[in-house]
């Protein structure tokens, strides 16, 4: 009896814990499904608003575009629109280019700017890619034109690099970018240059799309003639009044030293027969330009401030600098670590330091 009542007792119990289970399970259920709801709900808004926006990319009020845009790039910088790109890929980057940029205000240019470049890295390498870069290049002559705004200047070049990284098959096609960038404000070429002199804030953005560039190549497939005309522009942005500008020609000549340009140079006109009178010059020429480049450094690196110089950018002068001068006197490149979206992502050279600040910085 005692025993019976026992095995009720503990079937009770067993019965009870089912139960608790049952209705657990059937909570927790519940909840996947709502968190499933919500979450639908909320890429369904999203859809909806990129939709309404792409829409309105249509309209004839320049401000509308622009709301459209800034709605656009808001969607994209919180996650990956796949889904969007899919079916509008073709549609969005014809309204960005021929609307937006082709006739829009500077401000509706540089969102457009903004929102192919993170097109471009939505869709990954690829045909896309590479048609969005085929796209854009028609429109940037006129839209590179010196004299235009600054701002859209520079979103045009940070535009050209991201989509030229991302959709670029060869060489020849980076070099055609780095070209079009390099003739915008280089005094020997161009024939839009003896205009309107490009502001330094042009100036800083060319560079530095530029360098951008030049970290993806191998600096032996260039014309040695072209790695003297640029260390001696760089070189003499060095000595300019702008800070800015002077911190994106010191990043884009690491580069340079870092892929080994310079001794590439020196061993093809040894190759080439390197005991000729002309060819000895150039060599004597290469050599006096990187030790140039060596005496500015070292004086950037230990600069004093001047009147008006603010201390958190000459800072930052001194300290790229200093890297750069360590690098350049005993080859040690800058080690930096970043926190990206929780996950530390790490840099090791100058390359990879430039890749980073453009890419994460600006898109």
């Amino acid at each position: 009896m005692g025993k019976r009542s026992s095995q009720r007792k503990h079937a009770a119990m067993l019965d009870s814990d089912d139960d608790n289970s049952s209705v657990s399970s059937s909570s927790d259920a519940r909840s996947d499904h709502m968190s499933v709801s919500a979450n639908e709900e909320v890429q369904l808004d999203k859809d909806r608003l990129l939709d309404e926006a792409l829409d309105a990319l249509y309209e004839k009020r320049g401000s509308t575009r622009e709301q459209a845009l800034s709605a656009i790039i808001e969607a994209f910088n919180s996650g990956l629109q796949h889904e969007f790109v899919e079916k509008k890929f073709a549609t969005l980057l014809h309204l960005c280019i021929i609307t937006s940029i082709k006739k829009g205000s500077a401000k509706e240019v540089s969102l457009a700017s903004h929102a192919i470049g993170l097109l471009a890295l939505t869709v990954g390498c690829g045909d896309k890619a590479r048609e969005i870069l085929e796209g854009i290049f028609p429109t940037l002559p006129q839209a590179l034109k010196i004299g235009a705004d600054s701002s859209k200047i520079s979103a045009l070049l940070e535009c050209l690099a991201i989509v030229t990284f991302v959709g670029g098959n060869d060489p020849a096609e980076t070099e055609r970018s780095m070209q079009i960038m390099w003739q915008l404000v280089h005094p020997k070429l161009g024939s839009n240059v003896a205009g309107v002199k490009p502001s330094p804030a042009i100036i800083t953005a060319m560079v530095s799309a530029w360098a951008f560039l030049l970290t993806t190549i191998d600096g032996l497939s260039l014309d040695p003639k072209y790695w003297q005309e640029s260390i001696s522009y760089l070189s003499g942005l060095l000595d300019k009044d702008d800070r800015s500008v002077r911190i994106a020609a010191g990043e884009a000549l690491a580069v340079i030293f870092e892929i080994g340009s310079l001794e590439k140079f020196c061993s093809q006109v040894k190759d080439a027969g390197g005991g000729s009178t002309q060819e000895g010059k150039e060599l004597a020429h290469m050599h006096g330009l990187r030790g140039k480049v060596l005496n500015q450094v070292r004086n950037l690196a230990v600069e004093a401030g001047g009147k008006g110089s603010a201390k958190k950018d000459l800072n930052s002068q001194r300290n790229l600098f200093k890297d750069i001068l360590e690098f350049l006197e005993h080859g040690d490149s800058p080690k930096t670590s970043m926190k990206i979206g929780g996950d530390a992502l790490q840099t090791s050279d100058w390359c990879q330091l430039i890749q980073f600040c453009l890419h994460f910085g600006t898109f």
